[in-house]
């Protein structure tokens, strides 16, 4: 048996679905992670549709708990929040993928395919 007191150092993990892809969309869009840009990595690399509102609810919510940051950027007469991972929201993150990995371990994708089709 696998001792589980260590499975996570930060007591942010598992983040929720929406949570993950949130952070994993802020990481990915690097120095463009406005909220609107978050949404469309997301729905382009998962074909889920988001509505802004619940995207920047969920941005809200990770900077609140100190996961992200935000810094306010005008440009050309526009303002916008710029967003970053925190190291918490990357210990977060990293945790959070573990623990999926070990959940998933000793799944046979191929029999699990073959059930969804059955």
């Amino acid at each position: 048996m696998t001792d589980t007191s260590s499975i996570t150092d930060s007591p942010f993990a598992p983040l929720g679905v929406l949570e993950e892809q949130v952070v994993v969309a802020v990481l990915r869009t690097r120095g463009e992670a406005y909220g609107m840009q978050a949404r469309r990595e997301i729905e382009r690399v998962t074909g889920r549709e988001l509505s802004i509102g619940a995207v920047y609810a969920t941005l809200d919510r990770l900077e609140a708990k100190g996961l992200l940051t935000s810094s306010r950027v005008v440009d050309d007469s526009s303002s916008r929040r710029l967003f970053a991972v925190t190291p918490e929201g990357a210990r977060a993150l990293a945790d959070t993928r573990a623990m999926r990995e070990r959940l998933w371990h000793g799944v046979n994708v191929r029999e699990l395919l073959a059930l969804a089709r059955a």
